[in-house]
């Protein structure tokens, strides 16, 4: 008897075994397939699975990959892998990131499109009427349209760089690096490559340039501004035609005879940066800010930093403290076009001895005193601080939230600086709370002085419908024979 029980839990058992291992090895089979897509055509799309990185194009070499990358913990990018480092090369970057569930969605109907069910479209490629999109060995993400006797390309994600350009990759005017966090950019002028810290709603400060040394020579007639590349012998050169660079930037391993693959980033600190592939890792070949000049780094030290050649390198701009103020951003221009000093929106401290890291790139206005150089900021609420050097004369107006200074050993140079107060930047906040709590009392007296009429008149029709009933029910003279008769003549009588 036992037996005749145990052999049906047993097949069970070997059945359900059978059904999971099927429907994961279907699944894996699906995913492995999946993968291995190397030409994606119309109709094209798909969701992202759990793992950190879902590839979804290939290029015929294996080196990179398009596909889904989870960013933080529960957002996702759309991004171009180098698949033995795990580097992406190329993002796209919504402006509303993606979740990491089955309601964002991967589609190719000509144009690229990452979709969300709820928010709608995260990103596109714009309105593109491509038929294929492929993935080349380059790590160039494209859609083309099929003609004779080649395709033509429609879009290419080399024209929109993140982060990063890859060797072979144009590098114009047109275009922009951003670092990771957002909080950097490069870009090309007419004769310059140039690095600018971002700020919300304030013109971005430029902190390091490199001018073309053959500028003189930019004067081919329409060729326009000068576009950048890296180089396989390693350097990047600045070209205004494809004959002779303008300039070339070299890195450590320039001429050397290595024949890996390159990129150039701007990394998170602000520092634009070369590297090379080895085989099993990384190796930096180039920084534009080298260590030996780490303090000309706007973000070298934090906000309200200040930035020294000895150990400890960091410290405060204000010295009677040791906790640097917080980040800020924006301007102090919300009451108004002049901001008080001692009042409700700054506070002020100054410091000896300090200079701007960019002070070369900087703008300037010479001035007769300290004084004159402070109260030009005073009165400017867009204006964050000021650098006066009292051998020159020189005022350096900051029109940007305060960061990194650096230590000039020379006590002519003195910083003068502001600092939001928690009031003022609470300030908005705090009225907008008073106004909405200033409403719902009102509101609240309101509904209740409303119920309490309410009430008060249903008592009042219960009394007088009481009144007009006794009045019905008992005879006059019954009504004038008793006490209450007195009552109501002498009230009736009051009111005249």
């Amino acid at each position: 008897m036992s037996a005749k029980i145990k052999l049906p839990k047993l097949l069970n058992l070997l059945l359900l075994y059978i059904i999971h291992t099927t429907s994961w090895t279907a699944a894996a089979a699906a995913t492995s397939s999946f993968s291995q897509l190397q030409l994606i055509n119309r109709g094209f799309s798909a969701t992202p699975s759990q793992s950190p990185f879902q590839p979804i194009l290939n290029e015929p070499s294996g080196v990179f990959s398009l596909g889904f990358l989870k960013v933080g913990s529960s957002q996702l990018d759309l991004a171009v892998i180098h698949l033995p480092s795990r580097q992406p090369v190329w993002r796209a970057i919504p402006a509303s990131p993606g979740s990491w569930d089955n309601s964002v969605t991967f589609s190719f109907n000509g144009s690229l499109v990452l979709s969300d069910s709820g928010k709608g479209v995260l990103w596109s490629t714009g309105s593109v009427d491509g038929d294929t999109l492929v993935l080349l060995n380059s790590s160039n993400l494209q859609i083309q349209k099929a003609g004779e006797p080649a395709a033509s390309v429609l879009w290419q994600s080399f024209d929109f760089p993140s982060d990063t350009i890859m060797q072979g990759q144009n590098f114009t005017s047109k275009a922009a690096l951003f670092s990771n966090n957002q909080k950097f950019s490069m870009s090309l002028g007419f004769d310059y490559l140039a690095l600018y810290m971002e700020f919300p709603g304030v013109a971005a400060p430029m902190y390091w340039k490199r001018t073309a040394l053959q500028a003189k020579a930019l004067d081919h007639p329409g060729k326009g501004p000068i576009y950048a590349r890296v180089d396989p012998t390693g350097f990047l050169g600045l070209y205004q035609t494809e004959a002779v660079p303008v300039d070339v930037i070299s890195f450590d391993t320039f001429n050397r005879g290595i024949p890996d693959l390159r990129r150039l980033t701007l990394e998170s600190d602000g520092n634009l940066k070369a590297y090379y592939w080895n085989g099993s890792s990384w190796v930096l070949d180039f920084k534009a800010i080298p260590d030996s000049e780490a303090c000309q780094l706007l973000s070298a030290c934090g906000a309200y930093g200040l930035c020294r050649l000895e150990e400890p390198m960091c410290a405060c701009l204000d010295n009677t403290t040791a906790i640097c103020p917080p980040a800020d951003s924006g301007n102090l221009c919300s009451s108004g076009s002049i901001s008080s000093v001692g009042g409700d929106d700054y506070t002020v401290f100054r410091t000896k001895g300090v200079e701007l890291p960019n002070k070369e790139l900087a703008g300037y206005q010479k001035m007769g005193s300290l004084e004159d150089c402070e109260q030009s900021c005073e009165r400017n609420c867009s204006c964050w601080g000021a650098v006066y050097n009292n051998v020159s004369g020189f005022c350096y107006s900051i029109d940007y939230p305060i960061q990194t200074l650096v230590e000039a050993g020379n006590v002519q140079k003195t910083g003068y600086f502001k600092v939001r107060t928690r009031a003022s930047s609470n300030s908005k906040s705090k009225a907008g709370m008073v106004v909405l709590l200033t409403v719902g009392v009102l509101v609240f007296l309101a509904a209740a002085g409303f119920g309490a009429y309410r009430v008060w008149n249903q008592i009042r029709r219960r009394s007088q419908d009481g009144l007009d009933e006794s009045t019905v029910e008992w005879p006059y003279k019954d009504l004038k024979s008793g006490s209450s008769f007195r009552s109501i003549e002498l009230s009736e009588s009051f009111r005249k």
